[in-house]
């Protein structure tokens, strides 16, 4: 068992006494290069559940990824935290970071091939924990950005959620390519995000001819707002109160979408 597995073990057990939360690391493949997903869940459920891949933000697969799946799994879903950057590259510091997820996102196909790639991962590697029936994605900041160029690459999922991304593309979606609802959880004063990009990804989902999309804006929010690690004052900041609306948002975004009975949006 590698070091990070141990510690995202160890972290699990000490937040989450109230859930059997398991991970399992799963290595796999992209045109040759070697990726290192996690798979997150609550070992106590036996009957299959749906499942969310989930792209974390540009720190890649970190034990505060991890918390953030168990925050969004809980007992009701599997989630697979997708590798973005090969096994090899885990950034030590914003710098690093910044490197590694403007190589990806500077390169829109490469960045849909890797996304995608890694929800035929998820469906095989955790094919006896779930309803592939319901399958959705989210994703925080850099990973929120992934997603929606997942529902921009025309893959069709009940649901695709962006936490506090970038909504700029460098391939719009073309009309019909979106066939996922996609709710976009936005920082109204995200100084990353400006005006103008949320109307233009506005105009890109009219044009699209995507009629179930919806953005809703936190006032007073800015980016990472859902990451207990950010503290940059007006530029990227947790705020507790919006990141469980936001959570409470996707869960009943997901209870639609996936017609599943409504959760209990308390916690």
């Amino acid at each position: 068992m590698n070091r990070l597995l141990t510690t995202l073990i160890l972290a699990g057990s000490a937040s989450l006494a109230q859930a059997d939360m398991a991970t399992r690391a799963v290595d796999y493949h992209i045109d040759g290069e070697v990726f290192q997903g996690l798979l997150v869940y609550d070992d106590s459920v036996t009957e299959p559940r749906p499942g969310l891949l989930m792209v974390p933000n540009w720190m890649g697969v970190t034990e505060n990824a991890a918390k953030k799946a168990w925050r969004a799994a809980g007992s009701d879903y599997v989630v697979f935290i997708a590798d973005m950057y090969g096994r090899h590259i885990r950034p030590a510091d914003a710098a690093q970071a910044g490197a590694a997820a403007g190589a990806v996102k500077g390169d829109t196909e490469l960045m849909r091939t890797r996304v995608n790639a890694a929800l035929e991962v998820f469906r095989q590697e955790a094919a006896e924990l779930l309803d592939t029936s319901r399958m959705g994605a989210i994703g925080f900041c850099f990973g929120g950005t992934s997603v929606l160029e997942l529902a921009r690459s025309g893959t069709a999922l009940s649901g695709v959620v962006s936490f506090h991304g970038n909504l700029d593309t460098g391939l719009p979606a073309k009309p019909g390519a979106v066939k996922s609802p996609v709710l976009v959880l936005h920082g109204a004063d995200d100084p990353y995000v400006p005006p103008q990009q949320v109307a233009d990804f506005e105009a890109e989902m009219r044009n699209a001819g995507t009629d179930d999309w919806q953005l809703l804006s936190f006032g007073g929010a800015v980016h990472s707002f859902t990451d207990p690690t950010a503290n940059l004052p007006g530029q990227a900041m947790y705020d507790a109160r919006v990141a469980d609306r936001a959570f409470r948002q996707m869960r009943l975004f997901f209870a639609e979408t996936m017609a599943l009975p409504v959760p209990d949006t308390s916690r």
